[in-house]
């Protein structure tokens, strides 16, 4: 069965040529050449399509038809999301309009003292919801597999200049865990997916679109170790300009054992991703058997 590995698709030539694109033209004409580029992964990407079109058709009870055009809409949707990261972290002109639904509840958790935990998914645009985030009085550091290729990471770290939010990768040597611990200690937001793992890696279980899907530990230990509070967050694009982000209310579960804590808090957070899922089903970029 094909299992995530933990690497993102591209090379160092497609960024420099969309980069050009995107600083000569603007973000739709960029978009327009996509079209072209997501036809390639559409009609040879056997493997990662034979999954999400699984999805569609098995889970979301989609027709053969419709789940081909969502295939599709989900290639075009993933390539529009790398693009529209490039133009935010590059700081290239757009016309970006964004809402905000529950920055109250992130505002609620600084005032805690407590620092916090927010947990997203492969859904809709993460690197979009990082850069909203810096609307926030404290400083946010997102948690993630150092999946790039080294060249498309250098490349990427010299068109965007530095960023002002700051990176953990996770690392075997477990030293990102003392990393998260002084980020608490200093009343700071740690931002991390909790839908992929790495095969290896300890995982929990719960129902996911009607059939027991497995989840990486790693989050709901954090937070249930920690004590911390939990927002479930999501930036989702509605159109080719406007982004939607959601933040979810605070979700305090430090008055459970630990092992309840983490069910309890997986168990939130599928029912939430499977709303998600259901609302924008062309943005949930998973290209694996996720119930394997």
């Amino acid at each position: 069965m094909s299992l995530w590995q933990g690497k993102s698709k591209g090379n160092k030539a497609g960024y420099q040529f969309f980069v050009w694109v995107l600083k000569k033209f603007g973000v739709l004409p960029a978009y327009f050449l996509l079209r072209f580029v997501v036809l390639y992964f559409f009609l040879f990407s056997y493997q990662s399509s034979r999954q999400i079109y699984a999805l569609y058709r098995n889970k979301l009870g989609y027709s053969r038809f419709a789940a081909i055009l969502k295939l599709y809409k989900n290639y075009y949707l993933l390539g529009q999301s790398i693009i529209d990261k490039v133009v935010v972290m590059a700081g290239i002109s757009n016309k970006f309009t964004y809402n905000f639904d529950g920055e109250e509840n992130l505002r609620a958790i600084g005032s805690l003292q407590k620092g916090g935990i927010l947990l997203s998914a492969h859904i809709g645009n993460w690197d979009i919801a990082g850069h909203l985030l810096k609307r926030l009085d404290t400083k946010i550091h997102i948690v993630m597999f150092d999946g790039e290729h080294q060249q498309i990471k250098e490349y990427l770290a010299a068109v965007t200049g530095k960023k002002s939010i700051n990176i953990i990768f996770i690392k075997n040597d477990l030293s990102h865990i003392y990393e998260i611990s002084e980020a608490f200690k200093n009343n700071e937001l740690i931002c991390m997916h909790a839908d992929r793992f790495l095969e290896g890696n300890k995982t929990l279980s719960t129902n996911f679109l009607g059939k027991n899907a497995r989840f990486p530990m790693g989050p709901f230990v954090l937070a249930a170790t920690f004590k911390v509070p939990v927002s479930f967050v999501f930036a989702v694009k509605e159109n080719h300009l406007h982004y939607h982000f959601f933040a979810g209310k605070i979700k305090n579960y430090d008055h459970l054992q630990k092992g309840v804590v983490m069910q309890e808090m997986l168990n939130d957070f599928a029912n939430e991703m499977e709303v998600k899922v259901k609302k924008y089903p062309e943005q949930w970029f998973n290209y694996y058997n996720f119930w394997n």
